[in-house]
């Protein structure tokens, strides 16, 4: 069965190497033996990290002669973004109905003692 986007994009995020990766990427092109530079893993290894991006919609490989630089692309991550920043607002809502029930229990407690 494959898997919606969202779920692909969140299963690639789910490596803290494919991060760091996508990060290394953020600051533009770069071949995969400068993706590869900063780990102590293999190429076989690296390609696979890549493919699992590359799947995932997270970045896009192009031909120039015989290098395939790799690129970022934000598309995924958008939807990645948008889909957290839903949660973001419920949590921001729920913590603000929070806050306002404990202030009142305070004013209460003041009424109370007064």
């Amino acid at each position: 069965m494959k898997s919606d986007p969202l779920s692909a994009a969140f299963a690639a995020l789910a490596d803290p190497t494919r991060r760091a990766m996508l990060t290394r990427l953020c600051e533009g092109e770069a071949t995969v033996n400068e993706i590869a530079a900063p780990f102590d893993l293999s190429l076989p290894a690296i390609s696979k990290h890549l493919k699992v991006l590359e799947g995932a919609g997270l970045i896009s490989r192009g031909r120039a002669a015989q290098f395939r630089p790799c690129r970022l692309e934000p598309g995924p991550l958008k939807d990645v973004a948008d889909w957290v920043e839903r949660y973001r607002r419920f949590w921001d809502e729920s913590l603000d109905r929070l806050d306002s029930y404990l202030k009142e229990i305070q004013h209460k407690e003041k009424s109370d003692d007064a």
